[in-house]
């Protein structure tokens, strides 16, 4: 599903959340590589499960043509910084709802990209008849509980020791659900 353009401007940076387009395929995946190893927040490590080029230009072909999907990146300066995805599910019983996943460059938090990210992608839901967006966060990951918190996500439940990291030890992920009645 492609949504209308959004300008922002926060803390003296502007930039725009948009729907992905093709040619925005080799700076994803690029991007993508990058953000995987600013932060041990996401699920994979640096060069885990890459994405390359067709595969982000078809992802972005499907999300496009698919009423049920959305991929949204944000640009500073024509340069992506960021990017999400909701992506539903095709059995009926699931029809209802979607789970969003989020990712910022670490030098572009702060700005209210991820923020802006996730209320585009609510009002979209909300906007189509989407009646929840599930999202998993790590425990630590204060900053994004508190957000999701904000904006009506509750947790459901917790996967304990879901992750290992480099320093040997579990942690846990939680999983968060916002549904409109």
């Amino acid at each position: 599903m492609i949504i209308k353009k959004q300008e922002f401007y926060v803390n003296g940076i502007h930039y725009t959340i948009r729907s992905a387009v093709e040619k925005d395929a080799k700076d994803l995946s690029e991007l993508r590589i990058h953000i995987d190893g600013e932060t041990e927040n996401l699920d994979r490590e640096k060069g885990e499960a890459l994405i390359d080029i067709p595969g982000f230009a078809q992802m972005i072909k499907t999300d496009t043509e698919n009423r049920r999907n959305l991929f949204l990146v944000a640009v500073v300066h024509d340069r992506i910084v960021g990017f999400s995805r909701c992506e539903g599910n095709d059995l009926n019983r699931f029809s209802h709802k979607i789970e969003f996943g989020v990712c910022v460059l670490k030098d572009f938090w702060g700005y209210g990209i991820g923020k802006n990210l996730l209320k585009e992608a609510i009002f979209w839901a909300d906007s189509n008849g989407i009646k929840k967006i599930t999202l998993n966060v790590l425990e630590t990951n204060d900053r994004a509980i508190k957000l999701y918190r904000k904006l009506g996500f509750e947790i459901e439940g917790i996967l304990k020791k879901d992750r290992i990291f480099s320093d040997g030890k579990y942690y846990n992920t939680i999983i968060m659900g916002r549904f409109n009645e």
